[in-house]
């Protein structure tokens, strides 16, 4: 679901063509931080996925769990193995009241809790595992969305590298003690986003321009990415990339912005876009 300016919403379901224009001769402005407007207006970089100026940047990643703000927070969290593709694993941390949430807007295509406790010994064993498993704590969504044309058809086969790096991490001697370790489930989100079946993408947006269309049939939504059909195949939109644009209805079937081929897409052609 697409949330605008005013609270209206737009639900994004397979098959409904998604198309808007950006404004001929706008800019990008600033979209400010925790529910405040930034004050000075600013115009940002068209390819910013954050869509905020520096001051407001930093004051949104104030009281951050990303950013080691909050070691005081009192919930308890997970810790859990995310999985984008093959050979593509992360480690992370999320609040346990929040549920599979950060899975979802992250587009981990399946994962599995590894544990549950206060938040520092959380930050703890996401530290250690980081160093015993060789897995990182974040993946760029670049790389995320590039993988997902090559993902494996039979669910077990998807599975495979969280189950082997589930058995590996819980059976390190070194975990907190407040830390209570939890048995593999592996939770597969294929079907949750539209992947099955659906052709893998072939390139993304980039960035959006004034004056640029962007119109696609909806096929999947993983995370926080818009896989739509266009004339010379699918290309992915990061959502992200629309904040601060003033957007306008837009008619026909076109895809006029800047779009980035991935790497060894299948049957791209010259000017695909």
């Amino acid at each position: 679901m697409l949330l605008w300016d005013g609270g209206r919403c737009t639900a994004l379901t397979w098959g409904k063509r998604v198309a808007f224009g950006v404004a001929d001769g706008g800019v990008r402005r600033c979209v400010g931080a925790r529910g405040h407007a930034c004050p000075a207006g600013a115009v940002v970089p068209a390819r910013s996925t954050g869509a905020r100026c520096e001051e407001c940047a930093r004051l949104d990643r104030a009281h951050s769990v990303a950013a080691d703000t909050l070691a005081d927070d009192p919930r308890p969290y997970h810790v859990y193995l995310a999985w984008f593709g093959p050979g593509m694993v992360k480690v992370g941390i999320t609040a346990e009241e929040r549920g599979s949430a950060r899975l979802l807007e992250q587009g981990a295509v399946c994962f599995s809790w590894l544990g549950v406790g206060p938040l520092m010994a959380a930050r703890r064993t996401e530290e250690l595992l980081r160093a015993a498993l060789r897995v990182p704590d974040r993946i760029p969504y670049a790389e995320k969305r590039a993988v997902r044309a090559g993902l494996p058809e039979a669910s077990a086969d998807r599975a495979a590298e969280i189950s082997e790096l589930h058995a590996r991490a819980v059976a390190l001697p070194a975990w907190p003690e407040s830390l209570v370790r939890e048995p593999l489930r592996v939770v597969d989100h294929v079907d949750v986003f539209g992947l099955a079946g659906v052709p893998g993408a072939v390139g993304e947006v980039s960035e959006l321009v004034a004056g640029g269309v962007v119109s696609g049939e909806l096929v999947a939504v993983a995370g926080l990415d818009l896989h739509l059909a266009t004339g010379g195949g699918v290309a992915v939109l990061d959502t992200r990339l629309m904040t601060g644009w003033g957007l306008v209805p837009a008619p026909g079937d076109e895809l006029t912005v800047p779009v980035r081929e991935f790497r060894g897409a299948v049957g791209v052609q010259d000017g695909l876009f």
